[in-house]
Order: C-alpha cells, then structure tokens, then sequence
C-alpha cells in the first residue's frame, strides 16, 4: 500500500502500536519503517531519505514531544508537518494526536494540510488503519466524533492578517507598535483604529476578556 513509512511518537507503547497496525495489516512490511521520537531526527530522516531518491510517501506523527534534556529546534509535530510540507509537498501526512480540539483539528487541515487525523484517545487500531486506507486512496480522514464538528460552518479560524496580529501582541508589541511595525512590512489595513476593530472582533468571537486572554485561548486552541 505504501512504500516507506515515517512514524514520529514519543510513547513507547502508541509507537508500538502503530508500528503494529502499519504490519499486521500488511500496509508496509516492517523493515520499511523508519519511527523517532524527537521531530529533528524526522526532519532530517526525510531529507535524507529525499536525497537518497527513496522518499517516504506517509507520516504519521503526534503534535506534542516531551523536550527532556534535547535542545530541540523543531518543538512540535505542528511545526515539523510544516517543514516537511516544504520540502516533500506531496507525502501524505496522518496526525495521531490527543489534542482533538475542533478549531485546531480545522487549522491542520487548512493550514498544514494534513491528510487525516486520528483522535489518540486510548489506542483504537481499527480507527487508525481506516485512516491510512482512505488517505492512501487520495481521501482525507479524520476521527468519527469529530467528522460532523468539522463541517460546522461557524468554527472560527485565524486569517493571515489576524494570526500576524496576535503574534506580534503575544510577543508584548502594543497596538501602536503593531500599527508600526506592519507598515515598514507594507501589511495592509495597518491602521491602530483598524486594529483595535480586529482585535475587539477576535476577543469577541473567542468569549476573551482581554487581549491576554485571547493569547492564552489562541495558544490553547493552537491557532498561534
């Protein structure tokens, strides 16, 4: 089904599992398998394999790592699926992952366009092995709880504007700052009334209080 398979987890006993779904199954046989626990190793196991001209054609990878002691450049399965989107443009990608919030799940589709996503909620191999066979067949998958959430047309996403905005707040500009900063960039509207109309437009469509609070809400939902 597939040819080489790239699995980034950092439990042992998920990284079993899906190892065991992917050969039970038939779907690669085990030696096809490549598996790391750290996002760095996967940048550069896909590099590697895409210079060897033996490119993986599936990913799948969880969203968060337990840094430990490792000095990680790439912190999360969020920012790694965007680095190999890169340079592999067309591997399909399958996130296993517990964070199952709707607006994030959303935002992986749209922005990081991910293949599937399976909800890693305890272990259900049969939800799994569903996922890598639709994606195999060029369809998108995601988890059954959260198939009919997705398609609600009032899930809120951050456009470029809006995530650029945010950034800058959470980074401690002020809203004059921002206004600033967008027009040496030549972003447009970047008018401080403008601004304050979007931010009072997000804090209102996320239930915020204050900006702070819309940063905490954001970074939650992994929008930013």
């Amino acid at each position: 089904m597939f040819n080489r398979v790239l699995v980034v987890e950092d439990i042992e006993i998920a990284n079993y599992g899906i190892i065991k779904t992917l050969v039970d199954n038939k779907i690669v046989s085990e030696n096809s398998i490549v598996h790391t626990p750290y996002c760095d190793k996967a940048m550069a196991e896909v590099a590697g394999a895409l210079k060897e001209k033996n490119p993986f054609d599936l990913m799948i990878t969880d969203l968060s790592f337990d840094r430990n002691y490792r000095d990680e450049r790439i912190p999360s399965g969020k920012e790694l699926i965007d680095k190999v989107r890169g340079i592999q443009p067309k591997i399909k990608i399958i996130v296993y992952s517990i964070e199952d919030k709707a607006i994030k799940v959303k935002s992986l589709f749209s922005k990081q366009k991910i293949n599937g996503f399976v909800s890693k909620d305890g272990y259900d191999s049969r939800e799994l092995l569903d996922a890598i066979t639709q994606v195999h067949e060029g369809k998108t998958y995601t988890s059954s709880h959260l198939s009919n959430i997705l398609d609600r047309k009032n899930l809120i996403e951050l456009n470029e504007f809006n995530t650029k905005l945010v950034k800058k707040l959470a980074s401690g500009y002020s809203q004059k700052e921002v206004a600033q900063h967008f027009k040496l960039e030549n972003i447009t509207p970047n008018s401080v009334s403008i601004i304050e109309k979007r931010l009072e437009k997000l804090k209102d469509d996320f239930n915020a209080k204050s900006t702070t609070h819309l940063i905490v809400i954001l970074k939650d939902f992994g929008l930013i």
